[in-house]
C-alpha cells in the first residue's frame, strides 16, 4: 500500500471538510479551496481525520492513492497556514514596486515597466530596501504558478546572475569570453 497514500489527514481545530462524492470543500481560518478528485478515490472523513482508500492494487489506482492524499494535505495546510514563494530581483537598475493596488511594478532592463496584476486568492509583499517579492495565498499550485510566471519574465542568466530567482537558488556561472590565444 502507498506509504503516502495510507497516512490520515487529521483536521485541525476550526477546519471543516465537506464531501460531496469525489468534491472536497475544506473550510479554514484563511478562507475555503474546492477540488473534485478521481472517482474511483474514496475519501472519508473519520474521527475528526481524512483517509482516502483505493479499489484496487492496480498501478494507476496507486498513483490516484498518494497523488489524492497529497492534494487533501496541501487544501488543509493552506487553509489553516498558507503558503508562500520568495523571489529576489538581481541586477542594477532592476527594481521592484508595490503598487496602492496590491500590482507589482518591476523594472527589469525593458523599454518599458512589466505590471503584475495579483489573480484572484493572492497577495504580494515587496520588502522595504529589498528586492525580495513574497508570493502569498492558500492555493499551493496557484501560488507557484505565478511565482513561475513572475520569474519567466527575466531567469537568471549564467554569466552575471542578473535576473529573477527564487530565494536561496543556485544560479550556475559560466566563464564567459576567453581572450585570444596565439
Amino acid at each position: 500500500m502507498s506509504r503516502i497514500g495510507r497516512m490520515p489527514i487529521p483536521l485541525p481545530e476550526g477546519v471543516r471538510a465537506d464531501i460531496q462524492g469525489s468534491q472536497v470543500t475544506v473550510t479554514g481560518p484563511k478562507g475555503s479551496l474546492s477540488c473534485r478528485f478521481h472517482p474511483d478515490m474514496e475519501i472519508r472523513l473519520e474521527d475528526g481525520r481524512l483517509k482516502v482508500y483505493r479499489p484496487t492494487e492496480q498501478r494507476h489506482h496507486r498513483a490516484l492513492h498518494g497523488l489524492t492524499r497529497a492534494l487533501l494535505n496541501n487544501m488543509v495546510v493552506g487553509v489553516t497556514q498558507g503558503f508562500q514563494k520568495q523571489l529576489e530581483v538581481q541586477g542594477v537598475g532592476y527594481r521592484v514596486d508595490l503598487q496602492r493596488d496590491g500590482s507589482l511594478l518591476l523594472q527589469l532592463g525593458f523599454s518599458h515597466p512589466v505590471r503584475i496584476a495579483p489573480p484572484e486568492g493572492i497577495q504580494f509583499d515587496v520588502e522595504p530596501r529589498s528586492k525580495v517579492i513574497t508570493v502569498r495565498g492558500i492555493d499551493k499550485e496557484l501560488v507557484g504558478r505565478v511565482a513561475a510566471q513572475i520569474r519567466a519574465w527575466r531567469p537568471p542568466e549564467p554569466y552575471k546572475g542578473k535576473g529573477i530567482r527564487y530565494v536561496g537558488e543556485r544560479v550556475r556561472h559560466k566563464a564567459g569570453k576567453a581572450g585570444k590565444v596565439g
